[in-house]
C-alpha cells in the first residue's frame, strides 16, 4: 500500500496537465482580451455597411 501511494505521490502527468490546462487558459484570456478592440471596430464597419445599403448608396 505504501509503495502505491509512494509511486502516486511521484507521478509528475497530473501536475504537467495541469500546467498545460493552466497555458492554455492564460493565453485564452489574452486572447479574448485582444479581440475587445477588433470587436468594436467591426461592430462600427458593419453598421456603416447596413447603412449605406439601406439608403442604396
Amino acid at each position: 500500500m505504501f509503495k502505491l501511494l509512494a509511486k502516486i505521490r511521484k507521478n509528475q502527468e497530473g501536475a504537467t496537465a495541469i500546467e498545460y490546462a493552466l497555458i492554455a487558459s492564460v493565453l485564452a484570456v489574452g486572447i479574448i482580451a485582444g479581440l475587445a478592440p477588433l470587436k468594436n471596430a467591426l461592430n462600427s464597419k458593419f453598421n456603416s455597411i447596413a447603412v449605406n445599403v439601406t439608403s442604396g448608396t
